[in-house]
């Protein structure tokens, strides 16, 4: 039998885990029997999503954290060694954007928020880099490990309106490509960093600048599918077959990536 794809009794954290792509990510690798903690904010959120999970026969349990404090992540980290021993994986899901960082069309660079815009690099940046520090290091013991990032396609183009989230997002990109030499070259190649750069996705934090209340499109959700050649928005599900890759033996050899799964947007030039 075949191995390369096996993820069975893979260990794997996802932070951000409470939302519309965390949650379908949880629920399919548990469906191929890894073992899954949720790190969120979301307590009631994040325990009914294990929940439904554990009544479906899969392996998980949710967290509450907050990426950006070292000591509660390294609480999270600890309990789950206690319980399991490894981490193999770590998804850095977690992210958002705000208001201020934002700029509308109505509005001009001068209406940008500083410390909203400031606010908003931290969550994602280093709401990343936090994690990632902490559990690096039980993989490093081990030999062996995972990490894949959460890119987007504003990490490609710096899209309209979402100053702060591109800026994030591309310093995403390039840590991804820092930490895959950085651990390569001192912990040896059992340890592999990669991102993911999802296309248009609808989320609980895009939802209302995508869609109209009736379900239509709004006019930048017009403008995502024009210049998307599959014309549609993706479905959560469709990213789980490239984390299931990138976390597997079947990507042993790859580190330092950025897959992107968007539906050709990121190819599409007129």
């Amino acid at each position: 039998m075949n191995e390369l794809f096996n993820i069975k009794d893979y260990v794997v954290v996802i932070t951000g885990g409470t939302g519309v792509l965390g949650r379908s990510i949880a629920k399919y690798l548990a469906q191929n029997g890894s073992k899954v903690i949720i790190l969120g904010r979301k307590e009631d959120v994040g325990n009914a999503i294990a929940d439904e999970i554990v009544k479906a026969g899969g392996i998980c349990e949710f967290m509450k954290t907050d990426v950006m404090c070292r000591e509660t992540v390294q609480k999270n980290c600890d309990e789950i060694m206690a319980k399991y021993g490894r981490i193999d994986t770590l998804l850095n899901a977690a992210g958002g954007n705000m208001a201020g960082a934002t700029i509308g069309p109505d509005q001009n660079f001068f209406d940008l928020d500083a410390e909203q815009f400031q606010r908003v690099l931290s969550l994602n940046l280093t709401g990343t880099v936090i994690p990632t520090q902490i559990f690096l290091k039980p993989m490093t013991k081990q030999g062996r490990g995972s990490i894949i990032n959460f890119s987007s396609m504003a990490a490609f183009r710096p899209m309209t309106r979402v100053c702060g989230y591109a800026a994030a997002k591309a310093g995403i990109s390039n840590f991804t490509a820092f930490m895959a030499t950085e651990c390569a070259k001192k912990f040896g190649e059992g340890i592999r960093v990669n991102a993911i750069a999802p296309g248009f996705f609808i989320t609980e934090q895009n939802r209302a600048l995508l869609t109209n209340p009736d379900g239509t499109y709004t006019q930048r959700g017009q403008d995502v599918i024009r210049q998307t050649p599959f014309g549609r928005m993706g479905d959560p599900d469709e990213l789980c077959g490239t984390i299931h890759y990138l976390m597997s033996d079947a990507a042993k050899f790859v580190t330092g990536t950025v897959a992107v799964v968007d539906g050709g947007f990121n190819a599409f030039a007129m």
